[in-house]
């Protein structure tokens, strides 16, 4: 991961928009960027379009869309942007938030209308900290189909990804302007692409040992559940140019992840009244805070592991992901008709988990407070047949990194941006504060979307204001 002057010999080929990484926010950028007129190349590590996208839920939060409205949902981008804020604590950049909030409607319904993505809304339950139902997803609920869709709306609009090529050079003049890449071929030959702008897409850096270690030390030995690709490449390059960085310090863990299995759980299964318990089959914290400081939670309890505690109910509402229907497929998800059947099919002491049963539908019931602040109350009493699963905590992907502005542009630590340098998704800082509890869901795939979006329409921006 170098930065090297540009090479005297020039570059062999020159495109006027080079994308690293073909993940959401990268082939989103891609889109954009030739729906504007620019010749566009995307460069993928992979030998197919994978990234964190395809390892995630697929769900993109927005505010004002007509999926929305189709549900009686009444919704606007200053809502929204108040409670990425109120979850975040207000320690994230105003303006950025502001442009995520009020840019994300247009982008799905953009990507619905011109390429024939077949969004929906998740309106049967709601995910920690958002004040409305305003998450959007494909039909199986996966990013697996939401990475498909994305290659093959860039197919449709003749945008090349060239596969199995890893950038790990970039060249940049002395006033920081991207001239452009180097590549490494899996057979270790080298090549370079010249660009008149870069937008890095490359995610992260969750996937660098020594930099989990040095910038989220708490995390540390958590399961590792981003793309291998997170290496923070993009930082690194920022770093050697004097980029202005962010919340090294902010990621999203997840509480969820099935245990040994590795499949993600969706949280339904405890923002519907379901609570998660240890080893010793008690409670241990306040599940409604997000999924995110639940990986922390989790990982703190013996064994770095908890069991999800829920009922066939909302088992119906969960298998509207691809992910919880495979961890049924594979045994992960445990059935009984009895408390005292499912306590002995998961390893738990019968007594104390019985009693933290009563405890939580006591709460439900409106008798008596959740000790750990849980606002239980008129939630519905789980009901045979029980369901539960062993989970541990994971660390998916960070949320710090290079500063941007509203069109994605890196921004200089000595003042300004860069000429024609931009960042989308993980390579860029988020909006989810400095740690991991200011992570709101789907803040991931929201920066990825509307960085990308913007970033990809930034040349037009210019060229129109330009007249």
């Amino acid at each position: 991961m170098r930065v090297l002057p540009p090479p005297a010999e020039g570059f062999p080929a020159t495109v006027e928009t080079l994308i690293v990484g073909a993940g959401a926010g990268g082939m989103v950028a891609a889109l954009a960027a030739a729906q504007a007129g620019d010749e566009v190349v995307v460069v993928e590590r992979d030998a197919v379009p994978s990234g964190s996208t395809a390892l995630s839920a697929g769900l993109i939060p927005a505010a004002g869309t007509r999926f929305q409205a189709a549900h009686g949902i009444a919704d606007d981008a200053a809502t929204f942007a108040a409670d990425i804020q109120r979850k975040a604590k207000g320690e994230n950049e105003p303006t950025l938030v502001e442009t995520m909030a009020s840019t994300a409607a247009e982008a799905i319904e953009w990507l619905a209308d011109r390429f024939g993505l077949a969004f929906s809304l998740v309106h049967d339950f709601d995910y920690p900290g958002h004040g409305r139902r305003r998450m959007h997803g494909l039909p199986t609920r996966s990013g697996r189909e939401l990475i498909d869709a994305l290659r093959v709306a860039c197919e449709g609009a003749g945008v090349p990804i060239l596969c199995e090529a890893r950038a790990d050079t970039l060249y940049a003049d002395a006033d920081g302007r991207v001239q452009g890449v180097g590549l490494v071929r899996p057979d270790g030959s080298e090549e370079r692409i010249g660009c008149g702008r870069l937008i890095l897409a490359s995610n992260g850096y969750g996937g660098n040992a020594a930099r989990v270690a040095r910038h989220m030390p708490e995390i540390v030995g958590a399961l590792w559940f981003g793309h291998s690709g997170n290496d923070g490449t993009a930082l690194a390059w920022g770093e050697a140019l004097g980029a202005e960085i962010r919340h090294l310090g902010a990621y999203q863990g997840h509480g969820n992840v099935a245990h040994p299995h590795g499949i993600l759980i969706t949280w339904a299964v405890i923002g519907e009244g379901g609570f998660q318990v240890d080893r010793t089959g008690r409670r241990f914290w306040n599940e409604a805070q997000g999924y995110s400081e639940a990986a922390r939670a989790v990982l703190a309890r013996p064994g770095g592991e908890a069991f999800a505690i829920f009922d066939a109910r909302i088992a119906g509402i969960a298998r509207q992901f691809a992910d919880f229907r495979e961890a049924e497929a594979q045994g992960a998800v445990r059935s009984a008709d009895t408390l005292d059947a499912l306590a002995g099919a998961l390893g738990l002491p019968t007594d104390a988990f019985a009693e933290t049963c009563a405890a939580v539908d006591t709460a439900k019931a409106g008798r008596a407070d959740d000790p750990f602040g849980r606002a239980f109350a008129g939630a519905t009493p789980l009901a045979p047949p029980f369901c539960g699963v062993r989970v541990t905590g994971a660390l998916f992907h960070t949320q710090g990194g290079l500063a941007v502005d509203a069109d994605a542009r890196v921004r200089r630590a000595a003042g300004g941006t860069f000429p024609n340098l931009h960042a989308v998704g993980g390579a860029a800082c988020g909006v989810s504060g400095s740690g991991d509890s200011g992570y709101l869901s789907g803040n991931g795939l929201l920066a990825a979307v509307t960085l990308g979006f913007r970033a990809g329409r930034a040349v037009q921006a210019a060229r129109d204001a330009s007249g």
